[in-house]
């Protein structure tokens, strides 16, 4: 974060890690919450403390449960009209339409950078093909996937689970990241610190889904 180039160390994105999981459940206290998963040791890696990634499980992005809310009242069930802060919670089990999604933020040693990665799947169990999922996406973040040079789907092997998870191309984020913390008025000659760098990240990232910010958080 030194250079201001809009890239983190894997230190830093340590630290800064574990900054957002705290705010994030301070001020997202009825979602699901972010964990730190630490990773299998590897020979080549000095400093195992900073290996790992973040967790959220579970997940139903606001769209979709306010979606599905409108499905049980015309079923003549009753739904309550909640905030954001209560509507993504662990529901909805038995349906296998619902659509459910884990997103894991790992970190990038080519990029220097977060990258998100997640799995969507049905209640019982069945992954969302791309179709579905861009179906899931808010029209206004479907349109910026399709029409953004910088960030774009992409189906890759997850860098620690070994599996083929969807991901959030990183190839653009230190350059929009560098746009976006050079234009913070908060910013201090020293920089954005360390601990802030995946909130005003996520600030962005998350929209992608209906998945914001609280404004305690910034």
């Amino acid at each position: 974060m030194e250079s201001g180039d809009g890239t983190l160390s894997a230190t830093e994105f340590r630290v800064a890690a574990c900054a957002f999981s705290e705010l994030w459940k301070r001020f997202n206290s009825s979602c699901p919450q972010w964990s730190w998963i630490p990773s299998p040791k590897r020979s080549w890696v000095h400093d195992h403390n900073t290996e790992g990634y973040l967790s959220l499980e579970n997940m139903i992005p606001p769209r979709l449960f306010q979606k599905y809310d409108v499905m049980e009242e015309e079923d003549g069930s009753s739904a309550e009209e909640d905030d954001f802060i209560d509507t993504a919670k662990l529901v909805r089990n038995h349906d296998p339409e619902v659509h459910h999604y884990n997103f894991h933020i790992v970190y990038s040693l080519s990029y220097r950078v977060p990258v998100l990665y997640f799995h969507a799947y049905c209640s019982d169990g069945q992954p969302l093909a791309l179709e579905d999922i861009e179906k899931d996406i808010p029209v206004n973040s479907a349109q910026l996937l399709t029409k953004s040079k910088w960030t774009f789907l992409t189906q890759e092997e997850h860098p620690i689970l070994n599996r083929p998870w969807y991901t959030l191309h990183p190839c653009g984020t230190m350059e929009w990241m560098k746009l976006l913390l050079g234009n913070k008025t908060c910013i201090d000659k020293d920089g954005l610190p360390v601990d802030k760098y995946l909130v005003s990240w996520f600030s962005v990232v998350g929209q992608i889904f209906g998945l914001k910010i609280p404004f305690e958080m910034v």
